[in-house]
């Protein structure tokens, strides 16, 4: 049983298979509507076969088990019987991902190619999750996604057993959730007249007016869609830095002392603009009411605010900044910026909600049940669990999926650091130099996927697949804390035959042997930059 990400423990049993046909029956609890409603429809989907409500003790039971953390789960196929029993609905919703898997590529496909043959192996498996925080990053402000491609990879999330979904929802390229009492922060941030192609500046522009938004009712369905398999959405509005956008559309919120930013368009670039927010009372009270709608919509117990990459030359060179200084008994432009994120800190947790940003947040300190991505290697991650801190590492150098899956001239547009399927599966999340105690704080990974250089979702597939199966199973299992004791060979056969399992989903990933011909860029100047990507 090959399966990804390996179960904690799994045991063939074959003289307990199990024959699936038009009589087998789908029984659950009322707890465990959800699981119960996605296998249904899933595997009725595939197989053909009714899946009609039955009695316990016969056909696949989804059940209870107090003994069982929330995410854990045991299965148990014998011949006319298939036991998933849970610790709460997410570990149902895992154990049923499991059990589809068992059935094979096929059993991944919305309409059946046969009718009969199906067959559920004779298996006694136990697993849980290494982590709690199991995400992905997903940024559709540089480029917009279509809802129908973020519900898709809502599903490719949950067939891995990933359980976040971070959305970038906001940053100087792009604004893209609908905030009612702010119209035009949609009908103008939204759209941009072109687009950068590369990264280097003065680098041809493509001319395409780009853009596009998400109604609240748009993200309320993504959100209820993805918690319905098991998934978290956390979002993302990012400040005061990554904020042109949002400038563009109110130019209240700029330095208009420093700047006419009456005149400001969204931004054309990519990297990090020097357009940044504000520190006024008035911009403080924009934002709270932009949070006051997200909130509504996400009900997540975390909010990214970003945090990072704020360039404070605006700040310097403005009077109306420096008097906030001033006014606000501060040192500098740094601790200006700290002032605006601590605010925000506080007005989340008296709303029952904890803030999450970027390790730059560090830098002002923070409120106890603030949350750090650490992006910068491990050193803010490791700063931020030992200050005790929840942590979620997430470093550039190895789970930045926009960045190349091989060295070679025909790969596309070279940036930041070249990571193989190997990389990600020797990345350890927690480094060895926490004790015991503060390595509790890293309570999970995340891999981003940044978007400057993916503008469908076939780029997306590219990018994050094959590397997003193997980095699921260094969220999800309990793999050797020593990279070079992990056994990559043998995830290696395992991933080549779940390489069918992303076939039959339709994923558009990277052959072993190098780009799809769509893919590749012949002619494109210079090597992978080995260092620091040129944004965040």
């Amino acid at each position: 049983m090959d399966l990804i990400p390996a179960p904690s423990s799994a045991v063939r049993r074959p003289d307990g298979d199990f024959p699936l046909d038009a009589t087998t029956t789908l029984t659950a609890p009322p707890g465990l509507a959800d699981a119960e409603r996605w296998l249904r429809g899933t595997l009725s989907a595939a197989t053909g076969l009714p899946l009609g409500p039955g009695r316990p003790g016969a056909g696949i039971e989804l059940v209870l088990d107090d003994a069982l953390a929330a995410e854990a789960y045991r299965i148990t196929v014998r011949p006319g019987h298939a036991l998933l029993a849970a610790g709460g609905p997410a570990g149902a919703l895992w154990a049923a991902q499991t059990l589809r898997q068992l059935l094979g590529p096929d059993a991944y496909r919305r309409s059946p190619l046969r009718r009969e043959g199906w067959v559920l192996p004779g298996a006694d498996i136990a697993d849980a999750p290494r982590f709690g925080w199991r995400g992905a990053l997903l940024d559709v402000a540089r480029h917009f996604l279509p809802k129908s491609d973020v519900l898709r990879f809502v599903d490719l999330l949950a067939v891995h057993k990933l359980n976040v979904l971070h959305l970038h929802l906001t940053d100087d390229q792009g604004w893209r959730i609908e905030i009612k009492r702010y119209p035009r922060l949609t009908a103008q941030g939204a759209w941009r007249e072109r687009s950068m192609v590369g990264y280097r500046s003065g680098q041809r522009r493509d001319d395409r007016p780009h853009g596009g938004y998400y109604t609240q009712d748009d993200l309320r369905e993504i959100v209820a869609y993805a918690a319905a398999r098991g998934i978290t959405v956390v979002p993302e509005i990012d400040l005061p830095g990554h904020t042109q956008a949002a400038v563009a559309a109110y130019p209240e919120l700029g330095n208009t002392d420093v700047v006419d930013t009456a005149a400001l368009g969204v931004w054309t670039d990519w990297g990090v603009s020097h357009h940044v927010l504000n520190a006024s009372e008035e911009t403080l009270r924009f934002f709270e009411g932009v949070l006051e709608e997200v909130l509504e919509i996400f009900p997540s117990e975390f909010v990214h605010l970003g945090g990072d990459e704020c360039p404070k030359e605006q700040w310097k060179d403005s009077a109306a900044a420096q008097a906030r200084i001033r006014e606000l008994g501060l040192a500098n432009e740094d601790e200006l910026q700290s002032h605006l994120i601590r605010h925000f800190d506080r007005w989340l947790a008296g709303r029952g909600r904890r803030l999450i940003g970027w390790d730059e947040i560090l830098e002002g300190g923070l409120a106890p049940g603030a949350a750090v991505s650490s992006w910068r290697g491990f050193g803010g991650g490791v700063a931020a669990a030992k200050a005790g801190h929840d942590v979620v590492m997430c470093p550039e150098q190895h789970v930045y999926f926009d960045h190349r899956q091989a060295d070679g001239p025909d790969e596309p547009i070279p940036v930041g650091f070249v990571r193989t399927v190997e990389d990600v599966y020797r990345f350890e999340p927690v480094p060895a130099q926490l004790d015991e105690a503060a390595a509790r704080h890293v309570i999970g990974t995340q891999a981003n996927l940044w978007s400057e250089f993916m503008d469908s979702a076939r780029d997306i597939d590219y990018r994050a697949f094959p590397r997003l199966v193997a980095f699921a199973e260094v969220a999800w299992s309990e793999l050797p804390a020593e990279p070079a004791e992990r056994d990559f060979a043998g995830f290696e056969r395992r991933l080549t035959g779940h390489l069918a399992v992303l076939d039959a989903l339709g994923v558009e990933y990277r052959p072993a042997d190098g780009p799809h011909p769509w893919q590749r860029r012949p002619g494109v100047a210079g090597r992978p930059i080995e260092g620091p990507p040129p944004v965040r």
